[in-house]
């Protein structure tokens, strides 16, 4: 559990399916007084629906935060947000079903997210995602979900894991769209690089610590990989 320091805690959580179902991450991240990103935490979830994966982001980060210190948590999920602000106290009135009668999708998830709420000061705030000036909290824990739901391998500031690689989903500010050239060997769209860690591709195949990769529109992999993507 995160130690208390500060009177209010300001975090952002996300979750990331690549496929939906398809291999999902969940992804936290605390700022520092600054709100600049301080400590993060990204783990894997095997094959998992986006739903899921950004319910378990905001579990993940209610169980690693003080319940006794004010939490403002900033998402880009609607869903998740009205899942535990909106629908719950009717879902709990109605035994854990929906207006249509059906049982609620993820309950378990709910529950114990509903649990860890319980007397606690917390304020959701929505923020859109992938914008050239948007949250920078809600981007970071969006990276992180989308290279730990890639890789399948968890990631931390505690386990001195690099920082997560800009997402392709944002756009980038004063800078205008360039087509990609995989042919070029000097361009950062080229760059490949030894891997300080094992991973794994999109492809679904792992590359050792020390093989080279390249990064592809989806995180790093196989320099093939990005280049096959790229054509």
């Amino acid at each position: 559990m995160i130690e208390r320091m500060r009177e209010r805690l300001v975090a952002a959580c996300d979750g990331a399916s690549k496929g939906n179902p398809g291999p999902a991450a969940w992804a936290w991240v605390i700022a520092d007084e600054s709100e600049t990103p301080d400590r993060w935490e990204a783990g894997p979830l095997g094959k998992a629906t986006n739903n899921v994966a950004e319910l378990t982001a905001l579990e993940r980060l209610l169980a690693a935060t003080d319940p006794d210190v004010p939490l403002e948590i900033r998402m880009d999920s609607q869903y998740a947000m009205k899942a535990v602000t909106t629908w719950l106290p009717g879902w709990k009135r109605n035994g854990w079903k929906t207006s249509a009668g059906k049982p609620v999708a993820n309950q378990d998830l709910v529950v114990r997210i509903d649990e860890l709420l319980d007397g606690r000061s917390v304020e959701f705030r929505y923020v859109p995602a992938h914008q050239v000036d948007g949250d920078p909290l809600n981007d970071f824990a969006d990276r992180a979900a989308s290279q730990a739901a890639i890789v399948q391998e968890p990631a931390s500031s505690e386990l001195g894991s690099p920082q997560p690689p800009s997402s392709p989903d944002t756009p980038k500010a004063d800078r205008p769209a360039r087509a990609k050239s995989p042919k070029r060997s000097g361009g950062s769209s080229s760059r490949t690089i030894k891997a300080k860690f094992p991973g794994r591709c999109l492809c679904g195949r792992p590359y050792a610590a020390g093989e080279p990769i390249a990064k592809n529109a989806q995180g790093w992999g196989h320099p093939e990989c990005r280049t096959e993507a790229a054509g």
